[in-house]
């Protein structure tokens, strides 16, 4: 059944633009909110932006946490707490696998080993990539544009493509420790 039949039938040409308009245009503290609820998210303060597809379970996002503008994410994906995701950010649980007997990728990839998890504390930049079956450790930095696609350590600061360990933030004073890099 299609969402227009399914919640009343199809839109108003002054509905439509309103819809329009909230759902592309409004990016503030109270209508992020409201669209986290009207989609489901009711855990406090959760905010999600405009354009954002967010396609998992029912407060499966924790308390305070930030999906950013056009952000998609889609599967078995537990988001914790003041966790924030940058604009453009992709987060999918498992993949799609090869058929030799269809000679297309047709398939789901295991639904267990594919789980995404987000600690609570996390920050993910703008145009972060993380891939199926990925923990990414609390308070964790992920740096602009990686590609996640293994476990990160707490407190870590992680970048690239794919992400590798750069530095370290110290959890008594807040500082970021960056690795020294060689020459």
């Amino acid at each position: 059944m299609s969402v227009q039949k399914k919640f009343g039938g199809e839109l108003s040409e002054e509905e439509f633009r309103k819809f329009t308009l909230y759902t592309t245009q409004s990016g503030n503290f109270e209508d992020d909110n409201s669209r986290a609820a009207i989609l489901g998210f009711t855990n406090e303060r959760v905010r999600i932006a405009p354009g954002a597809i967010v396609r998992i379970g029912d407060n499966q996002i924790g308390k305070k946490s930030y999906i950013g503008i056009y952000s998609y994410i889609n599967g078995d994906v537990n988001i914790g707490e003041n966790v924030l995701i940058g604009p453009h950010a992709s987060i999918v649980a498992s993949n799609h696998l090869y058929s030799p007997a269809d000679d297309c990728f047709s398939g789901r990839t295991d639904l267990d080993k594919g789980k995404v998890i987000i600690e609570d504390g996390v920050w993910l930049t703008s145009g972060v990539v993380v891939t199926p079956g990925v923990t990414i450790g609390r308070c964790s930095l992920v740096c602009a544009n990686s590609v996640v696609t293994s476990d990160v350590e707490p407190y870590a600061i992680v970048g690239g493509t794919p992400a590798i360990a750069l530095g370290k933030i110290d959890r008594e004073t807040g500082q970021y420790n960056w690795f020294k890099k060689e020459i």
